[in-house]
């Protein structure tokens, strides 16, 4: 193949549909219609030499040979666009749309109040939230399908860059009429009651030491410290009773009503979860290690300018959370 060939408008349709994983919405995203869209894909694909991407249901498949392809050329053209000076980004007129990797907690306490600063300054831009539970986290950031993760990680691979939204403790959420309720928790309280925790990924997903490690990427899979519990109960000379252990924090609610159940949870969720709730937050009894959130991005979108101003908006809104937490 010769390069002196190549229409780069047809790597944009790689781009794409890669993305879209379908004609109609590829052919929206560059204006085209589904039909211009298919022309210049089997362009590309009589460029190439592969067919790129097989029909599947509703949806196009990507081949081996895109697979293979696509995070080099998705970083080429970020660089190309750099180059040339032909992305510039106004919000108020933007139509993009970034894909954010958050959990629930996360997109309670700062997507939330992200989108609605958004609906202000940005009302043509549009979020896309996929779980950042998954195991292929790092994968999807590495060929583009994500352009950025919130959460909490240990260990950031250095084609990615990480930045620092805010730190926060832990918390201890109860119902209301609680017999524990009515006055400063204690150990013995932890031992005594049944806990609810937050786990997003066990020994069976590979978690070790509580966090994940994939393609470089660790991020959190306990939501809690445990080792500083488990410490802290070696006095009261019981184990913690952790009852029920849940992916999603917002079902906490629901399994703490109408049971003396305690949950620990990160400051910000337990925020969030007894505002004007059947719900009320205590102190932990002990010392527990304070964790930081930080937004993950590769590296080929440092300079792209819409996505430093996503970071930002993040960043400025996480802050705003961090500082309502006193």
């Amino acid at each position: 193949m010769s390069i002196g060939r190549t229409d780069l408008n047809l790597l944009k349709v790689f781009e794409a549909v890669y993305e879209e994983r379908n004609l109609i919405l590829a052919g929206k995203r560059l204006n085209l219609t589904q039909s211009a869209v298919s022309h210049a894909l089997r362009r590309l694909r009589e460029l190439v030499g592969d067919e790129l991407f097989m029909r599947m249901g509703k949806g196009m498949v990507p081949t081996g040979r895109a697979t293979a392809m696509a995070p080099a050329l998705l970083d080429s053209l970020r660089r190309i666009e750099n180059a040339l000076g032909v992305a510039p980004f106004s919000p108020e007129k933007s139509t993009r749309r970034f894909v954010i990797a958050a959990n629930d907690h996360v997109t309670e306490v700062i997507v939330a109040p992200l989108s609605r600063a958004l609906q202000q300054v940005a009302p043509g831009v549009d979020l896309v939230i996929r779980p950042s539970t998954r195991l292929d986290l790092a994968e999807q950031i590495d060929l583009g399908r994500i352009n950025l993760a919130i959460g909490i990680f240990a260990q950031v691979p250095s084609r990615m860059n990480a930045q620092t939204l805010m730190s926060q403790g832990e918390l201890i959420v109860m119902c209301k009429g609680h017999p524990a309720s009515r006055r400063k928790l204690t150990l013995r309280d932890l031992a005594k009651y049944p806990l609810v925790t937050l786990s997003v990924g066990g020994q069976e997903e590979g978690a070790v030491g509580g966090f994940i490690v994939e393609r470089g990427l660790a991020r959190q899979s306990e939501m809690f410290d445990r080792r500083a519990l488990e410490m802290a109960l070696q006095e009261a000379g019981t184990p913690p009773r952790l009852r029920v252990t849940v992916p999603h924090s917002l079902a906490i609610p629901a399994l703490l009503r109408g049971t003396q159940m305690l949950s620990i949870v990160p400051a910000s969720l337990a925020v969030a979860l007894t505002k004007g709730s059947d719900l009320i937050r205590r102190r932990l009894p002990y010392e527990a290690a304070a964790e930081t959130l930080r937004a993950v991005w590769h590296t080929r979108d440092d300079h792209d300018l819409g996505h430093a101003w996503l970071r930002q908006m993040i960043a400025t809104t996480a802050q705003t959370v961090e500082s309502a937490l006193g």
